[in-house]
């Protein structure tokens, strides 16, 4: 029989102590090391995510605009190039208040005066100024011209008579030389107190020969001075009196083309307005104009970027900002080769297109402000580049 294991006691406080296993717990230092690390791992890679949305999303969105591009493209194969000017007339002629020749005069008195938009034919009345002062002062110098010819007139024939009458003398006195002359030939057969008497009449007829003849040519350089200072005075008196008269024909102006008559905009008695009947207006100011309208065209100014698209032959549009609803078609005609400083940079430059415009309408004046657009997508050259 086997005999029961011996129990085992044991004495709790017999046993040895043994150390406590605890985890090992980190530092503060440590702690904060792995966080930041931590930290920026994933700061990293919510980068990477963020970058990879946004290419994704870039690339979308270029397609989409590349795909409406595209799709605007050809909805729209004719690109427009609109530009701002204003229209001319192609044939035109100003018309300047007359500059008046040897008269100074401040102002011009408009008595009548061809009504805007009246058509007009080449020696129809455009304008008449007043012109009672021009014609006043023509009579009265035509008074004085007739005057000043009598006078040349009268002094002529006082200087025929002298010359007559002085000739007479002169041959008078060279028939008495020649007749003591022929007395001196008798001294031989005369007495010595003869031919002392012939011998003081031959010096006597002598001298009064050489005298009047002398006498003869100053009298008649002496007469035709007086007589050309009187001519002077009448042909300065002819010139002022022709002008008188060409003052007064200048008066009235008349139309030098077939057109239309477009009255300027002019600064007159202390405004801005156009020339009416009775008006007041300065010599040389071109208040009137005459204008073709059946041939227009507009001036544009075209910057630099969009010259370059520009050539000659390309066909545009041309519409009018006081008729919206009139659309005309043009072509560009000519290209400025040389550009214009702008006004807030000298290297800004403007360059001058000439749009003609095809056809006529009533409604084409000058000076009107009207968009071109301007078809740019052949870029059609027919004629010489710019």
């Amino acid at each position: 029989m086997q005999s029961a294991p011996a129990e085992v006691t044991t004495d709790p406080e017999s046993r040895p102590e043994q150390p406590e296993t605890r985890p090992e717990q980190p530092d503060g230092s440590r702690l904060r090391f792995r966080w930041s690390v931590g930290a920026g791992l994933i700061v990293a890679l919510l980068a990477v995510a963020l970058g990879t949305v946004l290419l994704v999303g870039i690339r979308s969105r270029g397609h989409t605009v590349r795909n409406v591009a595209q799709s605007s493209h050809h909805a729209n194969p004719n690109p427009i190039l609109r530009l701002k000017g204003t229209t001319e007339a192609v044939q035109s002629r100003a018309v300047l208040a007359p500059l008046l020749a040897g008269q100074q005069v401040s102002t011009l008195t408009v008595i009548r005066l061809a009504t805007a938009g009246t058509r007009v034919k080449p020696g129809d009345l455009l304008v008449e100024f007043d012109r009672q002062a021009q014609v006043r002062d023509f009579i009265d110098k035509q008074a004085e011209y007739s005057k000043l010819a009598n006078q040349v007139l009268g002094e002529q024939a006082k200087e025929n008579a002298a010359r007559a009458k002085d000739e007479t003398e002169l041959k008078q006195a060279e028939d008495n030389l020649l007749k003591a002359e022929l007395e001196m030939q008798k001294a031989e057969i005369v007495s010595r107190i003869d031919a002392e008497k012939n011998q003081e009449t031959l010096e006597e007829t002598r001298a009064t020969f050489e005298q009047l003849r002398e006498t003869f040519s100053l009298k008649r350089k002496a007469a035709a001075a007086a007589i050309r200072i009187l001519e002077i005075q009448r042909d300065r008196i002819h010139e002022t009196m022709l002008h008188a008269q060409a003052n007064a024909q200048l008066m009235q102006i008349h139309s030098p083309i077939e057109g239309v008559v477009v009255l300027n905009t002019i600064w007159k008695q202390g405004t801005m307005g156009e020339v009416q009947e009775g008006d007041q207006v300065e010599p040389g100011v071109p208040f009137l104009q005459v204008v073709n309208p059946s041939l227009m065209q507009v001036r544009v100014l075209a910057n630099q970027q969009d010259f370059l698209s520009l050539r000659i032959g390309q066909t545009a549009k041309v519409r009018l900002d006081a008729y919206p609803e009139l659309v005309l078609p043009a072509r560009i005609e000519q290209l400025a080769p040389i550009g214009e400083g702008g006004n807030f940079s000298a290297k800004l430059r403007s360059f001058v297109v000439i749009v003609s415009i095809q056809g006529n309408n009533p409604k084409l004046m000058p000076d009107l402000s009207a968009a071109v657009d301007v078809d740019v997508s052949g870029q059609t050259d027919t004629g010489s580049g710019s």
